[in-house]
């Protein structure tokens, strides 16, 4: 295959195919601030931040990065960067204050005002419809516990997508599904702040039949679109020490509930069968009715990947255990982020090569539509240098093995507000100083623009 060399870091790189799009993610509620400007109704994340104890160090997104009035001077740092697609999130209760009802102009006019500007700097617009801040008004009536959030978020596609739909053709219905039934709705550690375990398992089913509806509202609207989800997985692994039969059903459980439970619906038209890995369905029967799989496994025009690392379990230690495994920590010394997250690139090739080998013909063109690292602040990031390098390399190393993978997008632009941790994580190519708003590229930025400078004809 050939290489070409980074201007800036001097490890081989290989050319990914033509056509490749290079990018950059954001989420609304971790950069826009502008928390209740405009008429702008409030999300969980807007009460969750408020909760004691909730966020580290009480911070919150109110002001964030304030890109909602510093969206030229952003545009502007990706145009400089090279960007072929900028994805972002759209704020749902910026556009439709309580959830349903009333739209907001003044918040389509930002979304309107955001899409003219990437158009204008050669960068083609990639919105998500749902990155975690659900209209607090619909969580008051159950969030996606309840069955009638999946309806409402199929109109708040329509009435996006019949807005910028002329201009945007490739979109995204959710992101991570399973971290936002988990943090969210299982432990509690995210906005809407609940902890029921399993019982949250609705929240599963929930989120992909509104997937699946946003799919045909978007189809309507936007004819000549694309429509992606972006999911969450992680390949499982276990320690050398583990490799008992009951620390391989551990695995296999793990793997059901983190990755099988978000895109066999999606790829195969069912779920998996949870109570054949450990898991009691009692919160589970009658959720699902007659039409909802076809609807969730209506084509895709692509799969989004976000990953960051592996997952190491085995055998629950307790026999009683709620849950049919333990998350376990590597035996490898492998190098880590400040999240305190193994750096492990060729997690990714196993990634995509095992959807590959599980889906077959039934998976779609794959987008890598997350992957980054929380490093120190400073601008000599070269430890994100390497892993994002590093990661790049992965990828092509499944495109080798015959996986069709059609785009990078780095997390993330801009340091921005990491949600439980506040302000504590910097994922960006760009510095933020939070007290000033001021932006300043890092390395890494510089790394990155001469990689996709390098990677065109």
């Amino acid at each position: 295959m050939p290489v070409i060399t980074s201007p800036i870091d001097a490890t081989p790189l290989p050319r990914l195919p033509a056509g490749f799009v290079w990018g950059a993610s954001t989420a609304a509620y971790q950069i826009e601030g502008a928390a209740d400007e405009d008429g702008k109704g409030p999300s969980v994340w807007d009460t969750f931040v408020r909760r004691a104890g909730a966020v580290r160090d009480g911070h919150t997104g109110d002001v964030a990065c304030d890109h909602y009035h510093r969206l030229d001077e952003d545009v502007e740092l990706m145009r400089r960067l090279g960007l072929d697609a900028y994805r972002f999130s759209i704020s749902w209760p910026r556009v439709l204050p309580s959830g349903t009802g009333k739209v907001e102009p003044r918040g389509l006019d930002f979304y309107d005002r955001l899409v003219d500007a990437l158009l204008g700097a050669g960068i083609e617009p990639t919105p998500t419809l749902f990155h975690w801040d659900l209209p607090q008004a619909l969580e008051d009536e159950g969030g996606w516990l309840n069955r009638d959030t999946a309806h409402r978020f199929a109109e708040y596609a329509a009435v996006t997508g019949e807005r910028i739909g002329d201009r945007v053709k490739r979109w995204i219905t959710l992101n991570e599904p399973f971290v936002h039934m988990t943090y969210g709705y299982a432990f509690g550690v995210h906005a809407p702040g609940r902890a029921l375990m399993l019982d949250a398992l609705p929240v599963a089913h929930h989120q992909l039949l509104g997937h699946g509806l946003a799919t045909a509202a978007l189809r309507a609207a936007v004819p000549d679109g694309q429509v992606l989800i972006a999911n969450n997985c992680s390949p499982v692994r276990l320690r050398s020490d583990a490799r008992s039969d009951q620390d391989s059903a551990a695995a296999s459980a793990y793997d059901v509930l983190h990755n099988r439970l978000f895109n066999d619906p999606l790829l195969s038209g069912s779920y998996p069968d949870l109570s054949a890995y450990g898991m009691p369905d009692r919160s589970w029967g009658g959720v699902v009715r007659d039409g909802d799989l076809a609807a969730i496994a209506a084509p895709l025009d692509g799969l989004g990947i976000n990953y960051y690392n592996p997952t190491w379990v085995t055998a629950p230690n307790d026999p009683a255990a709620l849950l049919p495994f333990d998350l376990a920590e590597p035996e490898e010394p492998y190098q880590r982020t400040t999240f305190d997250w193994p750096v492990v690139p060729d997690g990714l090739t196993e990634l995509l090569t095992g959807l590959k080998d599980r889906y077959g013909d039934a998976l779609p063109p794959v987008t890598i539509t997350e992957n980054g690292c929380a490093q120190p602040t400073g601008l000599d990031d070269r430890a994100r240098v390497d892993y994002l390098s590093g990661h790049i390399d992965a990828i092509a190393r499944a495109v080798a093995l015959g996986v069709d993978v059609r785009g990078y997008f780095t997390w993330s632009l801009l340091d921005n507000f990491e949600w439980a941790e506040g302000y504590h994580q910097r994922f960006g190519l760009v510095e933020v100083d939070f007290a000033t708003g001021l932006r300043t590229p890092r390395a890494s930025f510089e790394w990155y623009r001469g990689l996709i400078a390098s990677q065109r004809p």
